[in-house]
């Protein structure tokens, strides 16, 4: 399903672990316009709670978290 969206940047995390996932994806949102789409690629199992969280905090749409083996794709809206 991913890859049917229109994603407008990505966000490379792989080998981060909490917090810095979260406070990177903070950082680069705000480089983006409202409706723009955020890929985050992460190894971080953490991100599965944390990014829903995240997400709800800061007012940002999670459209989706997928999972592949250790590997973990997250994509959100930006909405401010």
């Amino acid at each position: 399903m991913g890859n049917d969206m229109n994603v407008t940047a990505i966000l490379d995390t792989f080998g981060l672990l909490c917090p810095m996932p979260i406070i990177k994806t903070a950082a680069k949102m705000k480089e983006l316009r409202a409706g723009d789409i955020l890929k985050i690629l992460s190894d971080d199992p953490g991100i599965k709670e944390d990014m829903p969280a995240w997400c709800v905090t800061s007012g940002n749409e999670l459209l989706l978290l997928e999972e592949s083996g250790d590997e973990f794709y997250v994509y959100v809206r930006k909405k401010r």
